[in-house]
């Protein structure tokens, strides 16, 4: 076991009572490790088992090098044993308190002659120096998110826990937010856990990101690890992506893979170890696809030539949603987005015909 992972989150859990829960994870020690999943998936009951409020468990949890559980051992720490900061989406601030003392509150571990002076220290290092006094009901939802933030660092905690912390406020302070994680993400060297249901921020924010349905963990990859290679057809669903396919193995290679897509032949690049006549699920990304018109043919750009109709073009923004039939079978479109920009030149219309390349290092089987 290496020094960083004992400096980190360790935890082994699988839940003995109702919640379903069967979780093995780690977290070094400055990594953000986001948590997706829709809802009832695990990810807030696996935040109150990291934090001792959820105790129907066996296994373990060690933090730092400190076992906070040990079921063998008989070890379970009291949430307040347990040097956790968390972030909640209502922030959870008391509304009698103005700023500072909410800080001050999270800082009966410090000697009483330190307090003012860190507290003060920590509200710049979040962007709100000069708003010590003001009661939560006088700041704005990011500034009163600021001071949840600033309050669980202040507690200088071994584990960082963020429950949806932007959820509640909007759009553009939500991005200004984040950016703010981002650049105070390297002063902190703690493991830090952020649940979220949504997949840009987990894809912005996260070192690794974790997929959790049921209960149980069914992958963790990087962010783009994850969008390009997802372990299952189940976890491709979940993080919302399309164009999951069926196909039969014709052929393999060392680093390949022929496919019978329902008539038409599919090449994937891709160390297999798929027999002849296997039926396994293949999908194809969106960074996998070229469109072409037929009548304007890119040169190289004829890797897997599929053929088909244009059948839906929605503008979306800067981007346009587009659904392609394929002439082969028209029963499994594919969906994917292209900019406007390339719309308008290319002259593109519902109805027309149109021609797609599939990157073979871009497809991926299941």
């Amino acid at each position: 076991m290496s020094d960083q992972t004992l400096l980190g989150l360790e935890a082994s859990l699988r839940s003995t009572g109702q919640i379903p829960l069967e979780i093995d994870l780690h977290c070094a020690s400055g990594e953000i490790l986001a948590l997706i999943g829709p809802s009832g998936s695990g990810k807030t009951t696996l935040l109150r088992s990291l934090a001792g409020l959820y105790n129907e468990l066996e296994g373990y949890v060690r933090c730092q090098g400190r076992f906070w559980l040990n079921s063998q051992q008989q070890i379970c720490l009291k949430p307040e044993q347990r040097r956790v900061g968390m972030v909640f989406q209502q922030y959870a601030l008391f509304p009698h308190l103005n700023a500072l003392d909410n800080l001050l509150l999270a800082m009966t571990h410090l000697p009483k002659s330190d307090r003012q002076t860190k507290a003060l220290a920590m509200m710049e290092r979040v962007n709100l120096a000069g708003l010590e006094n003001r009661l939560p009901h006088q700041l704005s939802g990011g500034q009163r998110q600021r001071v949840a933030l600033a309050r669980a660092l202040a507690s200088e905690p071994d584990l960082l826990l963020l429950d949806e912390p932007f959820s509640a406020v909007d759009q553009v302070t939500r991005f200004r937010l984040r950016r703010e994680l981002a650049r105070l993400r390297k002063q902190i060297d703690i493991p830090i856990l952020l649940v979220t249901h949504d997949l840009d921020e987990a894809m912005q924010l996260a070192d690794r990101i974790c997929v959790l349905h049921h209960g149980e963990l069914l992958q963790v990859a990087s962010p783009r690890e994850l969008m390009q290679r997802p372990v299952s057809p189940d976890v491709a669903r979940l993080l919302g992506l399309q164009n999951i396919f069926t196909g039969r193995v014709m052929e393999v290679e060392q680093d390949s893979l022929l496919l019978d897509w329902d008539g038409c032949s599919i090449r994937i690049a891709q160390s297999t170890s798929y027999e002849l006549g296997q039926q396994v699920s293949w999908i194809a990304p969106p960074q996998s696809i070229l469109l072409q018109r037929p009548d304007r043919p890119v040169p190289g750009d004829s890797e897997n030539p599929v053929a088909g109709t244009l059948t839906e073009l929605v503008v979306m923004g800067p981007h346009t949603s587009v659904r392609v039939t394929p002439n082969h079978a028209p029963e499994l479109p594919l969906s994917f987005f292209i900019p406007l920009h390339y719309v308008e030149r290319q002259q593109l219309h519902e109805g027309m015909a149109v021609s797609l390349s599939l990157k073979a290092h871009s497809l991926h089987v299941f």
